[in-house]
């Protein structure tokens, strides 16, 4: 496993329960700064197609973002990325972080951004109903009591539709999100483990045990954090990269001296690159 720190000092025995209680609250408080800050670090693609579908479960059209690379030819298989957006943000704000369809272009990969039914659902991380920030979100649309399940749902319709239309090499299929997106890849890798060729969760906001990583050691994963978030606590990625560590799993974790919550993912999006282009699913 490659490490950029010292694996000595990442041994924590707090039960997940308790850290997520300490950890919600910066997390919740500051989504409206991330949003901003966000807006100033995303950039427009003239190839990225924002578009939408029928939503047979949840009765409504629902968005999601795709880009195609221009070298793409249906003769042959090409490698998808399914990014998933954080708490507050959007499918067409993800994959519009900088550099990442410049990336996609330069290496061949479609890109696909599912909604995840609305910008607090979770991909189903929090369980399959409402969660704690359906009241905070809702503005006058009421959340349904499925929001987790759809959200779950939701991801995978995507990955349908673009696997119908487009030849995705299924060896070469990858999950990665930022923050309640990288909770989201962690928890989809590892209930979906036959689907992705490798994972890379950004200052991942999960709450669930790393104990639960036992059930992908054979899954590539590339976890990117910051040591000065203060949204996602790197005491609790840092849990993760110690149980990837233990495990012995092909893994690599960067830890970003001075980090923030939003500019990791940004830098980091090429050595993410890097990173799938070394591996694909043996079958």
């Amino acid at each position: 496993m490659s490490r950029q720190c010292s694996r000595a000092a990442f041994r924590f025995t707090a039960s997940a329960v308790l850290l997520a209680a300490a950890l919600w609250a910066p997390y919740a408080a500051g989504q409206g700064l991330v949003r901003d800050t966000l807006r100033a670090r995303t950039a427009e693609s003239k190839h990225i197609q924002d578009r939408s579908y029928q939503f047979q479960e949840a009765d409504k059209s629902m968005p999601y973002s795709l880009f195609v690379p221009s070298t793409y030819d249906a003769s042959r298989s090409f490698p998808l990325i399914v990014a998933l957006h954080g708490l507050g943000s959007s499918a067409g704000q993800i994959i519009r972080y900088r550099g990442f369809t410049e990336l996609a272009e330069e290496h061949g990969y479609i890109v696909v951004a599912p909604e995840g039914y609305n910008n607090h659902g979770w991909y189903g991380s929090l369980g399959p109903g409402k969660n704690r920030f359906s009241e905070r979100f809702e503005g006058g649309t009421p959340d349904p009591e499925n929001l987790g399940e759809l959200s779950e749902k939701d991801v995978f319709n995507v990955l349908d539709i673009v696997k119908k239309e487009f030849n995705v090499d299924p060896r070469r299929t990858f999950l990665m999100g930022h923050s309640m997106g990288g909770g989201g890849t962690l928890y989809l890798g590892m209930k979906h483990k036959e689907l992705w060729a490798g994972l890379a969760p950004i200052a991942p906001a999960i709450y669930s045990n790393p104990d639960q990583l036992s059930g992908i050691r054979s899954m590539p994963i590339i976890l990117v954090q910051g040591d000065a978030d203060r949204l996602v606590r790197v005491e609790a990625t840092r849990r993760w990269a110690t149980k990837m560590d233990e495990l012995d799993m092909p893994s690599q974790y960067i830890e970003v001296a001075g980090g923030n919550h939003v500019d990791v993912a940004m830098d980091n999006l090429p050595a993410i690159f890097d990173f799938f282009n070394q591996h694909r699913r043996a079958k």
